[in-house]
């Protein structure tokens, strides 16, 4: 497998440095212009935007109201990004070297908005047959997407054994 040089693991971080300001622009414009008021706009028969202040893990997941969740929650993130960060700079390709700038830059997205407003800033609401998807961001995407393309990317690649 082709190393990546310092030049792949620096696009690495723009990747996440372009994750995380797409998705706080999308969240400030959902706070300050679209959502003032809140309101639920139906985009298509399957897509409407909201406002959900989510403070749970992903997908509202382990949402409690405890004063201490946003803390923990947010030391765990930075612990976990640290670590995605150490996996970036001995990535092996310029796969991991996306998915894990993806990964990163959404998980920073999401630490801002915990720090800032206590909880994260969903507005994504896909639906079908009355059945409502837990409402998502940017930062969402983009980690699932970098997870995505990992999983991917270590189910169909070959190693090379010494």
């Amino acid at each position: 497998m082709i190393e990546p040089g310092l030049g792949s693991r620096m696009q690495g971080a723009a990747i996440a440095a372009l994750a995380l300001v797409l998705d706080q622009v999308s969240k400030t414009w959902i706070l300050e212009s679209v959502m003032n008021p809140p309101r639920v706009i139906e985009i298509t028969p399957f897509f409407n935007i909201v406002l959900a202040w989510n403070r749970g893990v992903s997908f509202g997941m382990f949402n409690t109201e405890s004063d201490h969740g946003p803390l923990i929650l947010t030391a765990l993130a930075v612990v976990i990004v640290l670590a995605l960060s150490v996996w970036l700079w001995r990535a092996q390709s310029m796969f991991s070297v996306v998915a894990l700038g993806l990964v990163i830059g959404g998980a920073v997205g999401n630490v801002v908005d915990r720090l800032v407003h206590g909880a994260v800033v969903d507005f994504l609401d896909f639906h079908a047959f009355g059945y409502h998807w837990p409402a998502f961001n940017v930062a969402d995407s983009a980690i699932c997407v970098g997870a995505a393309v990992l999983i991917l990317e270590s189910l169909f690649t070959r190693t090379e054994t010494s």
